[in-house]
């Protein structure tokens, strides 16, 4: 029997990095490293240190192919799938000047409204980017920088997101992916290029930003002396493009243009997220219409609050986040970090409808309706932008794939059946932002379509259906009225 062959799929998301140790024939995941983050911050601020996410990345490889009992001799390949958005700067050593703006630091509000008049409004972005420039995008927060610390924007050499500071470190190639890059609001998906008109508008000199691998399979480099010392792993071994955590996510899932098309996703995480891989380039206010990592698009919409904010609820409630039953007349939209869908940054939590009879459990229960309410509501705009009509009764009996940590919840999959009233499937694949970077690692050193050998890797496993049940249009209709009447006096819309 030859000798089994790995490849390494690393996730670095907000709050921690995985480390996928995946066979490559089978997709077999045969270990899974895990290291955790540190986010500091206050009021609007989210950051991290970018050195913090380099350690993490080396403890959780080391951590997984511990556990995987091979030997690295074995791996051949290895890409990482990051959060999007965060803001990277480094100085001409390739040092980082300071903490990475996250996702979800919100401060950046301000500059988004202002460049969104500059080009001309919504629709002039969205022509260009396919995405209005919110506070969690790169571009608002490399304004933010210029403004409120400029010292350190002067003295920046090199921007970067998240997971190109890692494939950095990892190969000594600059290079990012269209997925990723799409979520700068800098990237043109009209073209497939930096826009350089916009460059110039953010005052970001092209020179500072990475090459655009083809995909986010595409072989970059390979590992470096130095990178193989800190990992453990043989020098020379394949380095992907990689991509941001949800076109990663597709690709695992087998979305994209050697798999399935125009099927919805809804990701439960940190953030809630609906997308889907498509063919047809979205250009849509309501949503961001970013790249995929093989070369589709990836139409998505992103809420900043869910499943942490349904268990600060909880915790709040002295409650565990399963013991929660339906809200009653109770309405609670938890934007304890301001929100991106709908955008309203400044924005807390709000909760109305109380009466004698409110139980906490109904309290709890209204936080997953309204998490799940405001994510689920960009459906039928992403639909739309897929070229589908959302009233066609094929479109809206395809099922929905619901992924993250929610995905594994009772009360998050039941909460979502019933407001959504459409059949679910959640994968039998797990990890699958992590398994997704695998196939691009595979692609990387083998080659072959990442999307492709996702879907032949997925083709073993047990997802679980779930039938529809009957939509809950009450309270469906109950959380909209709220959060329409309130969105302009008590969100700051």
């Amino acid at each position: 029997m030859p000798p089994r062959t790995v490849v390494i799929g690393v996730d670095s998301s907000t709050q921690s990095t995985k480390a996928a140790v995946t066979d490559a024939e089978t997709g077999e995941l045969l270990a899974v490293g895990r290291a955790p983050h540190v986010v500091t911050g206050e009021g609007g601020a989210r950051e991290t240190d970018p050195e913090v996410w380099w350690r993490a990345l080396c403890d959780a490889v080391a951590a997984g192919l511990k556990e995987s009992g091979l030997s690295a001799s074995s791996v051949t390949g290895i890409a990482v799938a990051g959060q999007q958005h965060g803001l990277v700067t480094l100085d001409a050593a390739g040092r980082p000047l300071r903490p990475a703006l996250l996702w979800n630091d919100t401060r950046s509000a301000p500059q988004a409204a202002a460049l969104v008049t500059e080009l001309g409004g919504p629709e002039a972005w969205t022509a260009r980017t396919g995405t209005v420039p919110v506070a969690s995008m790169t571009a608002t927060k490399w304004r933010w920088l210029r403004e409120y610390d400029p010292a350190n924007a002067e003295a920046t050499a090199a921007v970067r997101l998240p997971h190109d500071f890692l494939t950095e470190r990892l190969s000594g190639v600059a290079a990012t992916d269209p997925g990723d890059a799409s979520g700068t609001c800098w990237y043109s998906t009209a073209t497939g290029a930096y826009d350089r008109e916009l460059l110039d508008l953010l005052g970001l000199d092209v020179s500072m930003l990475p090459e655009v691998a083809a995909t986010g399979g595409t072989r970059i480099g390979s590992l470096t002396e130095a990178a193989a010392e800190s990992l453990g792993l043989p020098a020379g071994i394949a380095v992907a493009a990689g991509t941001g955590d949800n076109m990663s996510a597709a690709v695992g899932l087998g979305l994209g243009g050697a798999g399935l098309l125009d099927h919805p996703v809804l990701s439960l995480g940190t953030s809630g997220t609906v997308f889907a891989a498509s063919l047809a380039r979205p250009a849509s206010t309501a949503l961001s219409g970013f790249a995929a990592a093989d070369g589709t698009y990836l139409p998505l919409a992103c809420t900043l609050n869910c499943t942490l904010a349904v268990d600060k609820v909880a915790g709040l409630l002295g409650l565990h986040r399963d013991d929660a039953t339906p809200g009653g007349e109770a309405v609670l939209l938890p934007y304890l970090d301001g929100e991106r869908t709908p955008d309203l940054p400044t924005s807390a939590g709000l909760l109305t409808g109380l009466r004698h009879d409110t139980t906490p459990q109904q309290l709890l229960g209204a936080a997953y309706e309204g998490a799940a309410f405001t994510v689920l509501r960009a459906l039928d705009e992403l639909l739309r932008a897929c070229g589908l009509d959302p009233a066609d009764p094929e479109v809206a009996g395809r099922p929905l794939r619901l992924i993250g940590g929610g995905a594994q919840g009772r009360t998050w999959v039941e909460t979502v059946r019933r407001l959504s009233g459409r059949p679910l499937i959640v994968p039998g694949s797990g990890e699958l932002v992590a398994l997704g970077a695998a196939a691009l690692a595979a692609s990387a050193a083998g080659g072959g379509d990442p999307v492709a050998i996702a879907t032949r890797w997925n083709a073993k496993a047990q997802d679980a259906e779930l039938p529809p049940s009957e939509r809950d249009t009450e309270t469906w209709e109950r959380v909209g009225s709220v959060l329409d009447r309130a969105a302009a006096p008590l969100l700051g819309g």
